[in-house]
């Protein structure tokens, strides 16, 4: 005998989630197979059709670094706090580049993935989740070619040695990648109705640099702009890298203590948000 089809018992029952902190977290971690799939694929279509392949990763910061270390180091001669220009300037890079891409990239979530979001049920979070996590390798590789180039001028020009410090820097991924995703995930859900705002996000993250002492130090900054350049979270995090690798940079525990708390209410609110407009996404493309 078969048991009728409709005497079978559901599985799995999907409905709209209702509020605005039902996000859906624990959907999320029973599709994280699908999560490590997105990364996957993201790390593998990115340069499988390139010559230099995975080179990128590293040359893309290194010419970033020189470029800053000719136009701000030798022609304008900003300060870089007495570090040599390229291990100054490429520690800047690598925080800045690891959080830009995680804001850009899933900032275009809901509008680059509207054909399979409309044909196949998942948490549309893993989108935007793989993308950190995929970002996170590129910054391992990136962060590995910065520890080479601080052994290198270790030797003699940079004294700091990392100690207890170091541990740290886990933290202060955990902030960029909190405020790369919170933001862009809230930029993803304005952009399903104003679509112009994905055109301005490339603009705004340029803006948000000068605003960030990449090429240039905390100490350097004017007191009449400096509350101005402490309101950028991401300050104190490149600010506190310097720091634990370099022995140079104005870092309190307290500002950390504030860019965490900002990179926290950000998320919390890209994520509020972003469950929020997926439920009607598909009605307004």
């Amino acid at each position: 005998m078969t048991r009728r089809e409709d005497d079978m018992p559901w599985t799995t029952i999907i409905t709209p989630r209702r509020g605005w902190l039902d996000i859906g977290l624990g959907a999320l971690w029973e599709y994280r197979d699908l999560v490590l799939l997105l990364v996957r694929r993201d790390f593998v279509s990115r340069y499988k059709q390139t010559i230099l392949g995975p080179v990128w990763f590293v040359l893309q910061p290194l010419l970033m670094t020189v470029v800053f270390t000719v136009v701000f180091g030798k022609m304008a001669g900003l300060s870089t706090d007495g570090v040599p220009g390229p291990l100054f300037y490429f520690a800047g890079v690598v925080c800045w580049r690891y959080f830009a891409a995680c804001l850009t990239k899933t900032s275009d979530t809901f509008v680059a993935n509207a054909a399979i979001f409309g044909k196949v049920y998942f948490p549309r979070l893993a989108v935007p989740v793989s993308v950190v996590l995929s970002n996170l390798f590129t910054f391992a590789l990136q962060f590995a070619f910065f520890l080479v180039l601080h052994a290198f001028y270790a030797s003699g020009e940079v004294s700091a040695r990392p100690g207890a410090a170091v541990a740290v820097v886990p933290f202060l991924v955990a902030i960029m990648a909190a405020l790369g995703l919170g933001g862009g995930i809230l930029v993803s859900s304005l952009t399903t109705r104003y679509r112009d705002l994905r055109f301005l996000i490339g603009f705004g993250v340029q803006l948000l640099m000068y605003l960030t002492p990449i090429i240039y130090p905390l100490s350097s900054v004017p007191e009449d702009y400096r509350l101005l350049v402490l309101a950028n979270p991401m300050t104190e995090v490149v600010e506190a890298f310097r720091y634990v690798f370099l022995g140079q940079g104005a870092f309190t525990w307290a500002r950390l203590a504030y860019s965490a708390g900002a990179s926290a209410l950000v998320l919390v609110c890209g994520l509020a948000l972003f469950s929020r407009v997926e439920k009607t996404f598909m009605d307004t493309v």
